[in-house]
């Protein structure tokens, strides 16, 4: 990147508007493909801990945590700067979450019941449509509530996944 502002300067320098304009397009490719991948990054975590809560039928304080956290982050990197459009919208989530669910079920493998089955075991046990249905319905308080609504409404809505009820009471 440092190049292509070395590039940009010389290019307005020199009155080379088109050529300026061409790297700015470029520099907006590269900024909106860092941000697609940071969003990658949280939504994969959240489909691991979802596998591990299905899978196990429980829900820890970590794994609430991790799944709070992934959303929050995933809001707030998805939101464009003008604060009024998503690089992902709502109704896109679809093919992120079928490119996410393979790396995240064979990711998962390693901390279900601490590693007992293989990624090729796991794949078996994952019910795909229930994980998706359930990031599903948790990015999409993202699209309806603010930051600092956010962290409660995630809580009560982990309260509905197996283990939910009993995470909440405070039991193990």
């Amino acid at each position: 990147m440092t190049q292509e502002l070395i590039d940009l300067r010389k290019s307005i320098m020199e009155g080379r508007y088109a050529d300026a304009l061409a790297i700015v397009d470029e520099l907006e490719g590269m900024s909106k493909k860092a941000i697609l991948r940071q969003i990658k990054s949280f939504l994969k975590i959240l489909l691991i801990h979802l596998i591990k809560n299905q899978i196990e039928q429980r829900l820890t304080n970590s794994w609430a945590a991790s799944i709070r956290n992934a959303i929050i982050q995933i809001q707030d990197v998805n939101l464009k700067e003008n604060k009024k459009s998503y690089y992902i919208n709502q109704d896109e989530w679809d093919s992120w979450l079928e490119d996410e669910i393979e790396l995240a079920i064979a990711d998962a493998s390693l901390e279900v019941l601490n590693g007992m089955y293989n990624e090729f075991a796991i794949t078996e046990m994952v019910d795909r449509r229930q994980v998706t249905q359930n990031s599903l319905q948790l990015l999409a308080l993202t699209y309806s509530h603010s930051t600092r609504e956010l962290p409660t409404v995630i809580a009560e809505n982990l309260t509905q996944l197996p283990g939910g009820k009993d995470w909440k009471a405070g039991k193990r």
